[in-house]
């Protein structure tokens, strides 16, 4: 009994030293404003095609910062941006069939698909994912590059983001079962290869289940674990609250949500390798971003408690925040790669901004919902 008294009181005191610390909507919105205006105006020095995963994640960010915008501000302008994307590109995704990472843009599509309802942004997706459920994939689950085959299936962590919210969200415009069904088989399969039980993070793939960190531990790569909660957020997001499908989904999110909020450092990041960050001492914006943005989302949705979560959240918030520099430009974002890596501050990459943006609409929407809670964030406005 004195042991939850004594953590009912942290709690508290933790909350309270938080009110002149956590952000205003204000502050928020200018963050994210700064943080997407940088990104879009220098499109034009991104090395990966328009379709690429890369550039994907951030149109992903950037369609969530476009609904605040047009909502509060009347500012239709990031919109307008992303609908010349889409209408330059006939709405297409990618060009490999079954690689998880070409069907990331579908993402964005569908989201405008939604607010829009036409026809022509929604078709190319769901010919692309019809095909791939007429012809299951058969390929290996260990991951070879040389090996087309190998990509077939969800064998790599990071695509649990890319792909498994396309067909949920399928599931959700047309209510055909095939793409939940297809989607709860392949992600399983994913889960019992990929997922370590006694750590409750993702290996990144089959290539580090034996490899060490120069400590001893396990090899956990942060923006690996980071794709995987950015994608159960797009999930959960889809998932019918009723759905037979959600428990196994919510429970991992809350699982892996309680792992990661341990792994935080004291300066509010989280670094690239989530067991050994001493050997990676700079920190990493990428999967900081989408931590913070899954730990969110999970106060907002009632799936964390906000006493012991909103601590973590908001000093993860507070260190993205500290990355930014004065022109927009979002640093120590580790460049494309497969585990942990040095990050300075000058590194920067598009995927960094579109989960610094994710994150910031579920901290601006928490700032929102917090005059209607009984632990109520002070300094929101």
């Amino acid at each position: 009994m004195m042991k939850k008294v004594l953590f009912f009181v942290l709690c508290i005191n933790n909350l309270c030293l938080l009110h002149a610390q956590v952000p205003t909507q204000v502050e928020v919105k200018q963050c994210m404003k700064l943080v997407a205006d940088w990104q879009i105006n220098h499109m034009k020095e991104v090395t990966h095609g328009e379709l690429n995963w890369v550039n994907a994640t951030f149109y992903l960010g950037l369609s969530r910062w476009a609904a605040i915008a047009e909502q509060d501000s009347h500012d239709d302008s990031y919109y307008k941006w992303l609908m010349r994307l889409g209408r330059r590109n006939y709405w297409q995704v990618d060009q490999r069939m079954y690689h998880a990472d070409d069907i990331c843009i579908s993402q964005t599509y569908l989201s405008m698909y939604d607010k829009y309802k036409e026809r022509e942004m929604l078709v190319p997706t769901l010919a692309r994912a019809e095909w791939v459920i007429m012809n299951p994939p058969v390929g290996s689950f260990e991951l070879d590059y040389s090996d087309a085959t190998t990509l077939e299936h969800w064998t790599w962590c990071d695509a649990l983001f890319m792909a498994p919210p396309v067909y949920l969200h399928l599931y959700n415009i047309t209510g055909d079962k095939k793409f939940i069904r297809f989607m709860d088989k392949e992600y399983k399969l994913t889960y019992d290869y990929l997922f370590d039980k006694e750590e409750n993070l993702f290996y990144r793939d089959h290539r580090y289940f034996d490899k060490k960190e120069a400590n001893g531990a396990k090899v956990f790569w942060g923006r690996g674990n980071g794709w995987v909660l950015g994608g159960l957020v797009e999930m959960l997001r889809e998932l019918p609250v009723k759905s037979k499908y959600r428990p196994f989904y919510q429970e991992l999110f809350q699982k892996m949500c309680r792992r990661i909020s341990r792994l935080q450092n004291s300066d509010g990041f989280w670094y690239a390798s989530l067991l050994d960050p001493a050997s990676y001492p700079s920190p990493e914006t990428s999967c900081s971003g989408f931590f913070v943005y899954a730990l969110a989302y999970g106060i907002n949705e009632g799936l964390l408690p906000k006493e012991q979560f909103l601590p973590i959240a908001i000093s993860g918030w507070r260190a993205l925040l500290s990355a930014v520099e004065k022109d927009g430009r979002l640093g120590y974002v580790q460049p494309v790669g497969a585990d942990p890596k040095n990050v300075t501050r000058e590194m920067t990459e598009v995927y960094g901004p579109g989960a610094f943006l994710l994150a910031g609409t579920e901290i601006y929407r928490m700032l929102q919902d917090s005059k209607n809670s009984p632990l109520a964030i002070q300094g929101g406005s």
